[in-house]
């Protein structure tokens, strides 16, 4: 695939905090973090919530888990189906990194660690192939749940006005 985002010279970020975050606090997070110009991507990482009880007596029937919440980022309505362990972004530039060092640093009352790396492929996995096909779009590299169904698309574009420029 010739059209990547490996030619462009993006800052990978990854908010490590030292443990789960409720729902709440990581609205919080993300709502402050989704205020900031200059943020290319970001998913959050975590354990999979589970939705339905797997197997026993209660086969079927849904989990009532304080983690299987709606939390609403810039706007949007979004459906946890992780508990939030880690936060991971594309950022322009390192001015953009250090205000969203200074947010997290506002938001978790928890330690944390934030690291540069690169956490996100930048190259069309077997994964991504599988799922969008030879002509997918480049920002959705790497966004692809592995475990995850066609129908349940849980990638989220919080700023889809910024997609057309």
């Amino acid at each position: 695939m010739s059209d990547t985002l490996s030619e462009t010279n993006f800052v990978q970020l990854e908010i490590f905090p030292s443990r789960l975050l409720k729902p709440e606090t990581a609205q919080n997070l993300l709502t402050s973090i989704a205020e900031i110009d200059g943020i290319v991507r970001l998913f959050v990482h975590g354990p999979r919530l589970p939705q339905t009880v797997p197997y026993g007596p209660a086969s079927g029937l849904p989990v009532n888990h304080p983690g299987n919440a709606v939390i609403e980022v810039a706007g949007q309505a979004i459906e946890l189906a992780v508990y939030v362990g880690s936060i991971r972004m594309e950022v322009v530039d390192v001015d953009t990194k250090e205000q969203v060092r200074e947010v997290c640093e506002d938001v978790l009352s928890i330690p944390f660690e934030f690291r540069e790396g690169n956490f996100i492929p930048t190259k069309q996995t077997v994964t991504d192939y599988a799922k969008r096909g030879p002509g997918a779009d480049p920002m959705m590299i790497g966004m692809t749940d592995p475990k995850g169904k066609l129908k349940d698309q849980p990638v989220c574009i919080l700023k889809p006005e910024d997609k057309d420029e």
